[in-house]
């Protein structure tokens, strides 16, 4: 007796094993790079087999084609007019890579990526094609439920996304990330959150500072404290207090799937709001940066609130709703001062009417009083750490370091850092495109993991659909946010997506949302009943996701990403380090960050105190400093050239003092 749906099962099996292998023909890994193809001799040479099968998916599914190519083409032909082919074509080529310096190379990436994404876009095509109607897809679309707006409520299904979410990036941060920061911005929100935990703005300057040396801390005449800004930071030390940081962003991450549940609820319905938790719950760039110990979870958290706030200030006339709604405005400010401002500017546009009724009088007199006492907070932030309510820390700390304007928005010779990632020097158009395609790219692979790229959903209804009222709104928060971080000078980095655009993350998926609708409405109109088929490939496509790219991803990359790893904990367990100084060899970051995060805020404490031995000077003058504690020389990973090693101790601090002033 035949199975039904055997040959569905054979394209879904085809496509599980086609993603597995060309994911690793791609180099990723722990290095602070952007990803790409590997060039095709070394793919020949060391991933033969990997080849082989993507060469073998992509025979196979040409020969699949040739059974529905006419039908297929008849019906695309129907359905969408030459240029919107052609338009989608085009994103879909132009995102499958990014650039590269060698142009030869970029040309090569972008021609071998696209045609991986297309036999993989074709092969979930087939598995659709194949697929019963009266199929697991036909209780898939029983299982979104109807159009109705269901209330706005939140249901069983939306709190099962939101444990989903907040179990597995727990999962991940314990297992990939080991509760280690990996990031350098990471290591100081944990330290600035372990001493805002215990109430305190600054800490006393160490007695060596140049032994005491992190990445975005900033050492004055008798203090020294993190200048970034604290509402991240202190959001991270509730967690701290009860010991437990690393879940507070998986947590975030939770509540975000019930706020952005009804969220679209409210501005769709039910149906788009389910399909939109599912996307998010296979969706790399959530549940990673969910993940990690960086601030964007939060921002989206209260981007969401305030978003939410308006809507709900909007339909019940409450002045509460305002205030929460201007309060969590003025948050994503505390936690990123660019996205607030931007946010700030989107949410009043729509209060005031903009894209919907106009807030009542007292509502939006709450909103202004509740973005006015965070801003007023801020300001008094600002007076206490620098002097001056106008100038923020980081700013400072950015001008002192790297020189003035440095961090500034706009165009000039004189913005950016310096970094190796950063495309040329000073900021200009030129490097702001190159940028924006770098994030475009990032989002393309990482919004949902999809071995067909992520925005073809989106590319689809942005050209063949119809906004409406909430689109626009989702068209507006994109244009903007891209439209402030065009002047900055930085993308953001290859760390977890396209970080600095996060908060297009709710309406990218409400667009994909709309995308797979206006997708399912084109198959109904022409087969009666099968729209489900491309609800089942979307489900299919979210599946290969969990299964394939989050393992990979968790593995190939964020396990001791840069070289971060927590081995010196161990290693202060195993040999009972006790109350010592410990000397660690290496760069600042990955060597010494990895170990000084492990720092008592305390540098007298009866524990471990780890150093930075950035040379004879400064070897010498930290062991005069704490002369009283036996001392251990310690190499880093960037020496060793795997983890962390104990090469001598415990020493004596006057033979260690002493043996360095010798040392020219």
């Amino acid at each position: 007796m035949p199975i039904p749906g055997k040959r569905a099962l054979f394209w879904l099996g085809l496509a599980l094993a086609g993603q597995a292998a060309a994911l690793r023909l791609i180099d990723a890994g722990i290095r602070l790079h952007y990803q790409h193809y590997r060039p095709l001799e070394i793919l020949l040479k060391e991933h033969p087999l990997a080849l082989g099968i993507v060469a073998a998916q992509a025979i196979a599914v040409l020969a699949g084609l040739r059974g529905i190519r006419r039908p297929l083409s008849r019906w695309l032909r129907s359905r969408l007019r030459i240029w919107q082919l052609a338009a989608i074509g085009v994103a879909f080529f132009l995102t499958s890579a990014t650039v590269s310096e060698n142009v030869r190379f970029y040309v090569y990436e972008l021609f071998f990526a696209a045609v991986i994404q297309a036999v993989n876009l074709a092969n979930i095509v087939l598995f659709a094609w194949r697929l019963p109607v009266d199929s697991p897809a036909g209780r898939l679309d029983r299982w979104l439920g109807g159009d109705s707006e269901g209330g706005g409520g939140i249901d069983r299904f939306a709190v099962g996304a939101a444990i989903w979410v907040t179990v597995v990036a727990a999962l991940l941060n314990h297992f990939s990330y080991q509760r280690h920061p990996h990031v350098p911005d990471e290591v100081v929100y944990l330290y600035h959150a372990r001493y805002l935990a215990e109430g305190k703005l600054t800490l006393p300057l160490p007695p060596v500072p140049k032994a005491f040396d992190v990445d975005l801390m900033n050492y004055e005449e008798t203090r020294w404290y993190c200048p970034v800004p604290p509402g991240w930071p202190a959001a991270l030390a509730v967690g701290s207090f009860f010991g437990v940081p690393w879940l507070v962003n998986p947590v975030l991450g939770g509540i975000n799937m019930l706020l952005a549940y009804v969220l679209m609820q409210g501005l769709y319905h039910r149906r788009a709001a389910r399909l939109a938790l599912l996307l998010l719950c296979s969706s790399p760039w959530q549940v990673f940066l969910a993940m990690s110990f960086m601030t964007h979870t939060l921002t989206l958290t209260l981007a969401l609130l305030s978003a939410l706030g308006v809507m709900l200030a909007r339909k019940h006339g409450r002045a509460w709703w305002g205030l929460v709604a201007g309060l969590a405005t003025g948050g994503v400010g505390l936690v990123r001062p660019l996205e607030g401002f931007t946010w700030a500017v989107l949410l009043g546009l729509w209060a005031i009417g903009f894209g919907g009724r106009r807030l009542k009088p007292a509502a939006l007199a709450a909103f202004v009083l509740g973005g006015a006492v965070i801003a007023g907070l801020t300001l008094y932030y600002n007076q206490l750490l620098t002097g001056d309510p106008k100038v923020f820390p980081i700013m400072a700390y950015t001008d002192k370091y790297y020189g003035k304007n440095s961090n500034a928005l706009g165009f000039g010779p004189d913005r950016g850092f310096g970094w190796g990632i950063d495309p040329y020097p000073g900021h200009s158009p030129r490097d702001a495109v190159i940028n924006a395609n770098l994030n475009t790219y990032s989002i393309n692979i990482e919004l949902f993991g999809w071995s067909t790229g992520s925005l073809l959903p989106a590319a689809l209804f942005l050209f063949a659909g119809r906004p409406r009222g909430p689109d626009w709104l989702m068209l507006a928060a994109i244009a903007a946010i891209f439209g402030v971080h065009f002047f900055y000078y930085f993308s953001g980095g290859p760390d977890f997506g396209a970080r600095y655009w996060y908060l297009m993350l709710i309406p990218l998926v409400a667009l994909s949302v709309r995308g797979v609708e206006l997708l399912t409405g084109m198959i109904e109109a022409s087969a009666p009943g099968n729209g489900v088929r491309a609800l089942a490939a979307v489900a299919a496509l979210c599946a290969l996701s969990v299964i394939n790219y989050f393992p990979w991803r968790a593995i190939d990359k964020y396990y001791h990403y840069e070289n971060m790893r927590p081995d010196i904990r161990e290693l202060a367990k195993q040999y009972q380090f006790g109350r010592s100084l410990v000397l660690v060899r290496g760069n600042r970051h990955p060597d010494y960050a990895s170990a000084a995060i492990y720092n008592p805020l305390d540098l007298e404490a009866d524990a471990p105190l780890y150093a930075w031995d950035r040379g004879p000077e400064v070897r010498a003058e930290a062991a005069r400093a704490y002369r009283d504690r036996p001392v251990w020389l310690v190499d880093g990973p960037t020496v060793t050239g795997n983890g962390f090693r104990v090469v001598a101790g415990p020493l004596a601090a006057s033979e260690v003092a002493a043996a360095a002033g010798a040392v020219p």
